[in-house]
């Protein structure tokens, strides 16, 4: 790696910890492959169920797929959890209507707040967000 690049796992920047079970929604491809570590007993769950996550991962390229996959996590996202929106990069090349600024509004338009920005790939950017702290 360069020195502009953190050396830090993924999966710790995203807050994926052993022994659970995570919630992933709309991925471009196998979620596992942005990894080159993972932690154990992790369980990949790719389809909603009634079950409430304490991490989800959601990927978005249009502002429909944003209104729709965040309501759908939100209402799966216990109030300690964890979640992460994406959104192609502006240097990808995957066409995309959205940004970091429209993603960070949607968020806080909708009761969560923002905590972290992070790179998941080369194509990939990812805004964290929790419930705030007197909604949990």
């Amino acid at each position: 790696m360069n020195g502009n690049r953190s050396t830090t796992p993924l999966y710790r920047k995203l807050g994926i910890t052993s022994d659970s079970e995570i919630l992933v929604l709309n991925q471009p491809n196998n979620y596992i492959d942005f990894f080159s570590d993972f932690p154990s007993k992790v369980i990949i769950i790719e389809k909603r169920n009634r079950q409430q996550f304490g991490f989800i991962h959601i990927f978005v390229r249009t502002m429909s797929e944003l209104e729709s996959l965040y309501k759908t996590a939100k209402t799966s996202l216990k109030k300690n959890g964890i979640l992460w929106i994406s959104w192609p990069k502006k240097t990808s090349e995957i066409n995309t209507e959205l940004d970091k600024f429209m993603i960070m509004k949607y968020g806080l338009d909708n009761g969560l707040v923002d905590t972290k920005v992070a790179s998941i790939d080369k194509n990939w950017s990812g805004h964290k967000f929790v419930y705030r702290l007197k909604d949990r």
